[in-house]
């Protein structure tokens, strides 16, 4: 019954985590993009492009959970807590910091700065152990 339990919050979290971080990072890019706006608007695709790149955190954090959905939880319970909270934490921190560094890049642009290759090179760095954690989660499966 444990086991299960676990798996079941492991699953949860695996999912849950990813996808607030998700949330949190679009949020944190899509408020400097609000404020971008109102200096430089035509400069709006680019600010949109930059909000989007800390969606993907959930979107790995929804692959790894369609991967262990279909586990035996009463075996693998424990396991699978560990692996969910494992992708969770690593996929809402990634995707936190990714916002960040993609909100910076939006304030740059905004003030007349050539920046958006190089913001979403750095903002590709956090999104790798997002990405190391989704194969990881893979490879134990």
């Amino acid at each position: 019954m444990l086991n299960t339990i676990l798996g079941y919050l492991g699953l949860g979290l695996m999912l849950g985590l990813a996808g607030v971080g998700s949330s949190i990072g679009t949020t944190i890019a899509g408020n400097a993009a609000e404020g971008a706006l109102k200096k430089n608007p035509e400069k709006s695709s680019s600010y949109m492009i930059l909000s989007a790149m800390p969606a993907t955190q959930g979107l790995y954090g929804f692959v790894a959970f369609l991967m262990w959905l279909g586990k035996d939880f009463a075996a693998d319970g424990a396991m699978l807590f560990g692996v969910g909270i494992s992708v969770g934490l690593v996929c809402l921190m990634s995707a936190i910091r990714q916002g960040q560094v993609c909100a910076n890049g939006i304030v740059g642009i905004s003030q007349g700065h050539d920046v958006q290759t190089n913001t979403m090179i750095y903002a590709a760095l956090p999104e790798f152990y997002a990405i190391l954690a989704l194969v990881a989660a893979l490879m134990i499966k």
